[in-house]
């Protein structure tokens, strides 16, 4: 049960799988650093530097402020609503 060889061959077997698992996430970190590449110079060539426009509850909130400065304009001209 004490077999110096048993050792030696458990040793050896989890120093492969270790290097296997090592190299999966080699190539997988490799593989995500190129996605991420990809991603970059895509978006450069799209020209995504351009304002967005602004998304929905802002515009409603634009509107709503510019309703109120209708209705203050209104009032500071003496006009009835």
């Amino acid at each position: 049960m004490t077999d110096p060889n048993l050792y030696l061959t458990m040793a050896g077997a989890s120093l492969a799988g270790l290097g296997m698992v090592c190299t999966a996430a080699l190539a997988g970190w490799r593989g995500w650093l190129t996605l991420k590449e990809r991603e970059l110079i895509a978006t450069a060539e799209h020209g995504h530097d351009a304002p967005s426009l602004p998304n929905a509850s802002a515009r409603i909130e634009i509107a709503d402020l510019k309703e109120r400065i209708r209705k203050l304009e209104a009032i500071a001209s003496g006009v009835d609503l």
